[in-house]
């Protein structure tokens, strides 16, 4: 019997052979991950088994770490065998807006970001501020990030949603306590292989000079590029790059990929009659509560899975809701 990657018939649909030789290579590194994690749990008993004949308490401590380093590791390939969506494996982009809530959902929204590229950090994903416009008195009104590395839409693609802070407001200064809402909203960027006709008729290209914190550039030439679709109204803007033309492309890639993923979003809607991602930023709509007072408090609403150590959450150790998210998937 010919394997399929091995069919000479394969190569007859360019596009069919890719994607199935795409298909391989990540079954291919799923396995060759799990045998890594076995050979490593194997060696690692062959040590222990040696130390305590031996006696050698240095070489047993040297074990639990190499075993709570494995724990992670384990875990996270866990996770990671729940992908199954066609574009988990694409690099993303992660959009933030402030909601309800005035200056606290502004600083909200921007505590929202660094948890994000903490914990895309700590996967060792590149991450890169596309856009980011300020709040006027403090954290940002919205802002878009890239986060580059493989799954990386697959880790993200469960956070989309409204998400909702408690606590005493430092903005306020009867010191009452706050609720505020900031929404994020996960999208694969599209690859080569999946083909996305934009005409130029439909587009509006507008350049303006950048605004808020970095590089030499800001505020001194015209290389900030804002990108209007006018079929769908979709607007999305780069001003990462000193270069307008570089912006430009990245806005290309950010409009695809939200075109694509609002083409998926029409058949989720068609299948089942369920809200749109992105909701409201208010009341009643968030996915996740962080409750700094009167107690502390991290649960996510859509599978009760819940957090007491929320710096940690905000330092980006988010897995545990995420596991929860697409498990009930």
């Amino acid at each position: 019997m010919v394997k399929k990657s091995e069919d000479p018939e394969l190569w007859n649909n360019k596009n069919e052979a890719q994607k199935t030789l795409k298909e391989k290579s990540l079954v291919e590194e799923k396995l060759n991950q799990f045998l890594a994690i076995k050979n490593t749990l194997n060696d690692n008993r062959e040590y222990f088994n040696l130390a305590k004949e031996e006696g050698d308490a240095q070489l047993i401590t040297d074990i639990e770490k190499n075993l709570l380093e494995l724990k992670k590791t384990s875990d996270a390939f866990e996770i990671e065998c729940l992908f199954s969506g066609e574009t988990d494996a694409n690099n993303c982009f992660v959009d933030f807006n402030a909601g309800a809530g005035g200056t606290d959902s502004c600083d909200f929204a921007l505590m929202l970001l660094r948890m994000y590229e903490r914990f895309a950090g700590k996967r060792k994903f590149k991450v890169e501020i596309v856009s980011i416009l300020d709040g006027e008195e403090a954290g940002i009104r919205s802002a878009t990030l890239k986060i580059s590395g493989r799954f990386a839409f697959g880790w993200m693609k469960t956070e989309s949603g409204v998400h909702r802070l408690v606590r005493i407001s430092p903005f306020n200064a009867n010191d009452k306590r706050q609720t505020s809402f900031a929404s994020v909203w996960a999208y694969p960027e599209v690859d080569d292989e999946i083909e996305i006709v934009i005409e130029e008729k439909d587009l509006r290209v507008d350049t303006f000079r950048a605004s808020g914190s970095g590089g030499q550039h800001v505020n001194k030439t015209d290389s900030a590029v804002r990108m209007t679709h006018l079929p769908t109204n979709i607007v999305v803007q780069c001003q990462s790059d000193r270069s307008q033309i570089r912006n430009r492309a990245e806005c290309m890639k950010m409009l695809k990929s939200r075109l694509y993923e609002l083409e998926l979003q029409k058949k989720r809607d068609a299948l089942a009659a369920t809200e749109s991602t992105k909701t409201d930023n208010s009341w009643g709509h968030q996915i996740r509560s962080y409750v700094l007072h009167p107690y502390q408090m991290v649960k996510d609403l859509r599978t009760g899975f819940e957090s007491g150590n929320i710096q940690a959450v905000l330092d980006g150790e988010i897995e545990g809701f995420i596991k929860a998210a697409l498990t009930e998937k």
